[in-house]
């Protein structure tokens, strides 16, 4: 009887040891399935193990869209990372820190600085798209004074004209480049204007100061609508193959490719919702309140009004644009080392994020 009661205590106790091991196990087991899976939008990716800072140079125009969206839609949030938007007076000033490491992601355009802090074996890296012309519709175009739209109306009509551009050895001088190449010019051959704000060009066109001007949206639409500007020639015309703004990833970010590759899951998967409203007429109201409230432009009529900045939601760049860029840099002596596309070029961000998310549908 004595040995019954002890055997009986034996297995009681031995059931409570299985049971409280089972016990300890459970939550563990559990805790490593939710640390391997992601959000709904993107299941394959899991988020940082700790929340992460990424410094963000932009200045909040519409093809800041793959950053604003995904902030306000919680995209990069759920996979570990908060955003913090800096704000630049110039591009160089971005450039400056984006190779300094103090940067992280920068919003910007092709420039001779970007190549050439390449040059000096920084990790400065172009690495998505952030703003094309769509044929038919150029956001970023050469704009005439409305008064001289019926006497400027072809290429060679352009000599000797005062047209402002918002900086040289960049971009900007580049597409006013492209126009006038179109009519057998350069711009040594008309009076090059520098006029740093866009809507400072519209005064000046207002005033009569300047012919004409490169200008981005929605500067394009309200100069439109005062009745200072025409819109002239479409810009799939004269620079089809541009690529007219790109997101750069600096040093601090090339170094850390599990944080790298997370933000461009967020930022492609934020492009996809641009496109989405302005070409599928999807969930455009909420875009547009979204921009509204993160971007510059906040008043809603006009994003029904103006050119949709173009992006791709696949996210890769216009090889050919960028190639083309560097040739124009290097052809005038602007670079300080013959930088190739494979070095100022990586697509491997881009391409993590579509093996997590498929190609755009």
């Amino acid at each position: 009887m004595r040995r019954k009661a002890i055997w009986v205590v034996t297995a009681v106790l031995l059931s409570l040891a299985l049971l409280l091991a089972g016990c300890g196990q459970a939550p563990a087991t559990q805790n490593q399935t939710k640390a391997a899976g992601g959000p709904a939008w993107a299941p394959s990716v899991s988020p940082l193990p700790r929340e992460t800072v990424v410094k963000v140079g932009m200045k909040q125009v519409v093809s800041d869209a793959g950053i604003l969206i995904g902030m306000a839609k919680g995209y990069y949030k759920d996979l570990g990372i908060t955003i913090e938007p800096v704000q630049f007076n110039t591009g160089q000033e971005m450039i400056n820190q984006l190779a300094a490491g103090q940067l992280d992601v920068g919003a910007a355009v092709t420039a001779s600085g970007l190549f050439n802090a390449m040059s000096r074996d920084i990790p400065v890296k172009l690495v998505a798209d952030k703003g094309i012309n769509v044929p038919g519709k150029g956001y970023y175009r050469l704009v005439i004074r409305k008064d001289l739209a019926g006497t400027i109306r072809d290429y060679s009509d352009l000599r000797g004209r005062k047209l402002a551009i918002a900086g040289t050895a960049s971009l900007d001088e580049i597409a006013l480049d492209r126009v006038l190449q179109k009519g057998g010019m350069s711009t040594k051959d008309v009076d090059v204007q520098v006029i740093r704000a866009f809507p400072d060009m519209l005064v000046s066109l207002g005033n009569k100061s300047i012919d004409g001007a490169m200008v981005i949206e929605p500067f394009v639409t309200l100069g439109m609508a005062k009745g200072v500007l025409d819109p002239w020639k479409d810009p799939s015309e004269y620079d089809p193959d541009a690529q007219t703004a790109l997101l750069v990833y600096g040093t601090s970010l090339t170094k850390k490719p599990e944080v790298a590759n997370r933000f461009m899951v967020a930022y492609v998967q934020s492009l996809r919702d641009y496109n989405d409203a302005f070409f599928k007429n999807k969930n455009k109201q909420e875009i547009i309140d979204i921009l509204c409230k993160l971007s510059v432009i906040n008043d809603p009529g006009l994003y029904e009004r103006m050119f949709p900045t173009g992006i791709n939601p696949d996210g890769y760049l216009r090889l050919k644009g960028v190639e083309m860029d560097l040739a124009w840099y290097k052809e005038r002596g602007l670079l300080k080392a013959d930088i190739q596309l494979q070095d100022a070029v990586d697509n491997s961000y881009v391409d993590f994020a579509l093996k997590a998310l498929g190609k755009y549908q």
